[in-house]
């Protein structure tokens, strides 16, 4: 067993980490543990509201019993302008967000886990769109923060125009190359129940990293104007659920979420506010299938940056 200490240490296995959350930094950061059972997975009622794509605001979930979640993965709308925006106030804006929030922690299961795909925005002001989800949603909604995920969508996601002045100090303007994964706990960083988890050994350790480069899906090709890859919801899925677990997309757009969960062989539900993406999400449900499991583990590369890609 390995220990925390002074200059940190070169491997962790069966870490024990309680001298470092010790420490007068977290007097602060209550972790409101659950007792770990060592129950199955005790699999909610699931008639009449799973596997379908909901029309309505993600605001009134009241279709999905309490608890019965165990993990919700979503892209909430930015408000910056697209087809599917309604050019909400900023305040007006993130009420949304609290309202949904609180939502999505009543359905959750103990132990469940929210995660929200979210980027910053603009540059004249830059609005860290990210610090105000997380004091919405551990502040006022009480989820327990697990970390983030840097979703680098690679350099050639955007173009490759210069922003603000060229080759001057005058007005340089970054070019955001990556999004963030915010993960979000409810009531326990650690699941008090049991479950089967399918994702392989090389799977895990690329994505128990904090760096995932993966490329970003065509908006034409699926038909929604900021869709993300399959790719990014399956290992979030695989990552934070067990099979038995129902999947949730509160803002499901083109479906892609609920996609990945019937594929990887989980109950799925979805909500959003626009007729013509709920029919787009069901079409794409419909043409789905289930994978088969793998008779080879994927073989993964890991970069010398941190960030992996497949091999």
């Amino acid at each position: 067993m390995t220990q925390t200490k002074s200059f940190g240490t070169s491997k962790r296995e069966n870490h024990d980490a309680s001298t470092f959350y010790g420490r007068s930094l977290y007097s602060v950061f209550p972790s409101r543990p659950l007792s770990e059972s060592g129950t199955e997975n005790a699999i909610p009622d699931l008639n009449g509201w799973v596997n379908d794509i909901y029309l309505g605001s993600s605001a009134d979930m009241s279709v999905i019993p309490d608890n019965s979640i165990g993990l919700a993965f979503t892209s909430p709308p930015y408000n910056v302008g697209k087809d599917y925006d309604d050019d909400m106030g900023f305040n007006e804006y993130l009420e949304l967000i609290r309202q949904v929030g609180k939502e999505t922690f009543r359905v959750l299961r103990p132990g469940g886990r929210f995660v929200i795909n979210i980027a910053n925005l603009g540059r004249k002001p830059y609005i860290p769109l990210h610090s105000f989800f997380y004091r919405i949603h551990v502040d006022e909604v009480g989820f327990l923060p697990m970390g983030e995920i840097i979703w680098q969508k690679g350099r050639g996601a955007s173009g490759s125009c210069a922003w603000g002045s060229w080759k001057s100090a005058k007005a340089p303007r970054l070019r955001d190359i990556h999004e963030y994964l915010l993960v979000f706990a409810k009531q326990s960083f650690s699941r008090p129940d049991k479950g089967e988890s399918t994702i392989e050994r090389d799977e895990f350790m690329a994505a128990t990293l904090s760096i995932w480069e993966i490329p970003p899906e065509s908006a034409k090709r699926i038909g929604h104007p900021a869709p993300f890859p399959i790719e990014l919801a399956s290992r979030v899925i695989k990552l934070y659920s067990y099979k038995e677990d129902v999947i949730l997309d509160p803002f499901a757009g083109s479906g892609t979420t609920c996609v990945a969960a019937k594929q990887l062989g989980r109950p799925y539900v979805g909500f959003d506010v626009s007729t013509d993406y709920c029919d787009l999400a069901k079409g794409r449900l419909r043409g789905t299938a289930e994978l088969l499991p793998r008779t080879e583990p994927v073989q993964l590369q890991i970069n010398n940056n941190g960030t992996t890609k497949n091999a």
